[in-house]
């Protein structure tokens, strides 16, 4: 029986995409956040949420798609602070097509089920992405 040990001084690393996409949406969050949750901008969001160790609130623009009752953001980085924040909160607020929108009961889904709640264009675009998770989260 083999046994391997992982090495300690060994780190993940992120890809060299994933760092090229993290500093875009970087760049790109305090652009979009002025649009984000407008009636004409129905893609974009803005997403309120409150740390869950400082409790800060905290507002982001993110990729937003809707079916029935449900919300349906991509999750480009699985790991990402306000995933984490959302998850453990269990809520949000959502401000999207002009209006606020209480949201609750937060689930990592897979990408074919996540991808159904965008529009044939939003979805050739995230079929093109390396996405393969989404946070559902109800409307309440």
């Amino acid at each position: 029986m083999t046994t391997t040990h992982a090495n300690p001084s060994v780190e993940a690393k992120g890809s060299r995409v994933g760092e090229i996409a993290r500093g875009l949406i970087r760049r790109s969050g305090p652009l979009l956040l002025p649009l984000a949750g407008r009636r004409f901008f129905t893609i974009w969001a803005v997403i309120r949420y409150r740390g869950r160790r400082s409790g800060t609130e905290y507002a982001i623009p993110i990729a937003i798609g809707r079916r029935g009752d449900t919300f349906v953001i991509p999750m480009p980085f699985a790991s990402a602070q306000w995933v984490l924040n959302v998850l453990a909160a269990g809520e949000c607020v959502i401000h999207w097509n002009g209006r606020d929108w209480r949201a609750v009961e937060p689930q990592v889904i897979e990408a074919a089920e996540g991808a159904a709640a965008f529009g044939p264009i939003p979805r050739l675009a995230l079929g093109i992405l390396p996405i393969h998770r989404f946070l559902r989260l109800r409307q309440a």
